[in-house]
């Protein structure tokens, strides 16, 4: 039996140990690169007009993507807009830390930098509740995180409206995100689930690669926007309903089936072979092969 004077230090540590709670928390400190081999297309130079591939996306979404025009890009308000935080992952190198209560040395958030437009985000790792429904919406949204073994699971609320794919395909201000943090030793992969009641059927994933880096650099990344196309005051680029010629490109020179590339859940599962075999590669029923 321990003497009383010495008891003491182990009592201390403890009622401190009791008092908050522990997390298995995972080394994921660093600067990450990213790895483009995965979906490199559609990650670096862009995705074709059109092309809506495995995307379980609704008719308002695709009304939304076919009246898009890259135009759109050259307005002011625009060119500095910032990839939001569940797209950043396809797009961006990232540098992660951690904030540390002092006393309790538990973690509080664990944030990142994204590289791309100098995005900065904190994942509340304290326990504390999302905001109301009503609260400000951001890029970054509002995003809390737990650890399950070695996967930090994040769950995101709060995002302003923006994309899923870079070429008009939308994502509302009412979606949920889900992301699972996994390293393998120097690689990490990020696995992202996006749940959205407006313009998605089901939940849509995709998943994005880094790699660790101790000697990367993060560049700044300042951004002032000009005027780049001169054009009369409130024109907005878009392309009305049934008037854009150029979504049936994608799909003619892939030899791809058009009414295949107008994604849809049904389209992103082994029985949708046997439609095509029945309706013909390119159905001439189809709006865009019309065109």
């Amino acid at each position: 039996m321990l003497p009383l004077h010495a008891s003491r230090p182990l009592v201390a540590v403890l009622a401190v140990l009791t008092a908050a709670p522990l997390f298995a928390e995972y080394d994921l400190m660093g600067d990450w690169v990213a790895r483009y081999h995965e979906d490199q297309p559609e990650r670096v130079p862009g995705p074709d007009l059109g092309d809506y591939l495995g995307l379980p996306i609704n008719d308002a979404a695709r009304l939304r993507a076919d009246s898009w025009d890259a135009s759109l890009l050259t307005l002011p308000e625009f060119q500095c807009r910032p990839h939001p935080s569940d797209y950043g992952d396809r797009h961006s190198n990232v540098r992660v830390w951690k904030t540390v209560d002092r006393e309790t040395q538990q973690t509080i958030a664990i944030r990142t930098h994204r590289e791309w437009q100098a995005q900065e985000r904190f994942i509340w790792m304290d326990g504390r509740p999302h905001p109301p429904d009503y609260a400000a919406h951001t890029w970054q949204g509002f995003s809390t995180g737990k650890w399950d073994g070695n996967i930090l699971t994040v769950y995101t609320t709060h995002l302003k409206e923006s994309y899923i794919r870079r070429n008009g395909v939308p994502r509302s201000d009412r979606a949920t995100v889900m992301e699972h943090w996994i390293r393998h030793g120097n690689f990490l992969t990020i696995v992202t689930i996006v749940t959205d009641p407006v313009y998605l059927t089901e939940p849509f994933i995709r998943s994005s690669d880094y790699a660790l880096d101790p000697t990367h650099v993060m560049p700044a990344y300042p951004c002032e926007y000009v005027t780049e196309i001169e054009r009369p005051e409130g024109t907005v680029p878009n392309h009305l309903p049934g008037t854009n010629t150029f979504l049936s490109e994608f799909a003619d020179s892939h030899g791809l089936p058009r009414q295949a590339v107008r994604g849809g859940a049904q389209t992103m599962y082994p029985e949708y072979r046997l439609t095509l075999e029945t309706t013909g590669r390119n159905n001439p029923s189809s709006s865009v092969a019309r065109k």
